[in-house]
């Protein structure tokens, strides 16, 4: 098969979705791979180490298939055709025009965020959720300086001030992982999570953290980093803009799951160029694609995860796995979750 990989032109994303070690793996398995000039050069990956590595330099739509990390930007919309598939992040969810434009294509589009919904195990979205939920303590952290408009905390605190006060709201990867970076920080932490087999379990580990299954309170939280994910879905407005009156001016949200639409009422997506902005006096961070920021580290990740995926749909061969990250083919909508929250 004939895979195209292009560079992605998302704002501040700088992440590639094949090293120049997985499009080797693709030449062995007798697959081609054309590859956008450039499109890994902000990871450290070179056309040259593309090319040694077996792939040839031209135009990544001319491919059946074509693999990328972000969905769909606007200049690339009329590029995808009846008889070709996309494989990537979709988020067509929150983005009305971004599902249109692939109806109107007829191509395949096909999700990392649901492959392997069917178990809950998401193995591609995982390690992304992994890295962006341990920034978002770091990005937390620096929304709370004052010159980013924060209340001037600092998480850890320092002896004779106790900490900054942090609410997790979702347990599972995303949570987790900004669970182990605020403990380590030293921060005063509640997590809320619906599962008590979930809560029960990180409990365990982290001594000193309350759990808790009720509804959030945040009145008196520095930070809250919005953790929770419907695959394949817009997520729950957990917060409300009257709970985040309610908090001191200058506390922060780090709203992880944005690229669903986020949990806050107050959320809307930002980028890398210009990540915040103040609503309710409270400082949002709504960045879609968080893990950009650590590119190279983040492609590493990305590409081990779905290396054996893309393998697998390059072979034609489609298990039921993989059958879950099909979300739109020939104009319709075939995923179900997909449909009902757009009526499409």
């Amino acid at each position: 098969m004939h895979i195209g990989l292009p560079r992605e032109i998302k704002d501040g994303e700088y992440r590639v979705a094949l090293t120049p070690a997985g499009v080797g793996a693709l030449a062995r398995a007798g697959h081609a791979v054309s590859v956008q000039p450039g499109a890994g050069a902000e990871c450290g990956f070179t056309d040259e180490d593309y090319e040694r590595a077996g792939a040839r330099l031209g135009d990544p739509w001319a491919g059946e298939l074509v693999v990328k990390v972000k969905e769909l930007q606007a200049a690339e919309q009329r590029k995808p055709h009846r008889g070709q598939t996309v494989f990537c992040f979709q988020h067509f969810a929150p983005d009305r025009q971004l599902l249109d434009a692939a109806l109107a294509s007829g191509a395949t589009y096909v999700a990392f965020e649901t492959v392997g919904e069917t178990d809950g195990s998401l193995p591609i979205l995982k390690p992304m959720s992994s890295i962006a939920g341990r920034l978002a303590v770091q990005v937390g952290a620096w929304c709370l300086q004052k010159h980013n408009g924060g209340s001037g905390v600092l998480l850890p605190g320092v002896d004779g001030v106790p900490p900054g006060k942090i609410a997790i709201i979702g347990a599972g990867t995303v949570g987790s992982n900004a669970l182990a970076v605020a403990h380590g920080f030293g921060a005063s932490i509640t997590v809320y999570d619906r599962s008590d087999a979930r809560l029960a379990a990180l409990s365990q580990r982290y001594p000193g953290v309350r759990f808790s299954t009720c509804a959030p309170e945040i009145a008196d939280t520095d930070l809250v980093i919005g953790a929770v994910l419907v695959p394949g879905s817009l997520s729950p407005k957990i917060i409300t803009r009257a709970m985040l009156r309610g908090m001191r001016r200058g506390s922060a949200l780090v709203d992880v799951g944005i690229d669903q639409g986020g949990i806050a009422e107050t959320s809307r997506p930002t980028k890398h160029s210009a990540p915040v902005y103040v609503d309710e006096g409270v400082v949002h961070y709504c960045v879609p694609n968080m893990p950009a920021a650590c590119a190279r580290t983040a492609s590493l990740a990305l590409e081990q995860a779905l290396l054996p995926w893309l393998l697998e749909l390059a072979a034609g061969t489609v298990s039921p796995a993989l059958a879950t990250g099909l979300q739109v083919r020939a104009g319709k909508v075939v995923h179900a979750q997909l449909a009902r929250d757009t009526g499409r």
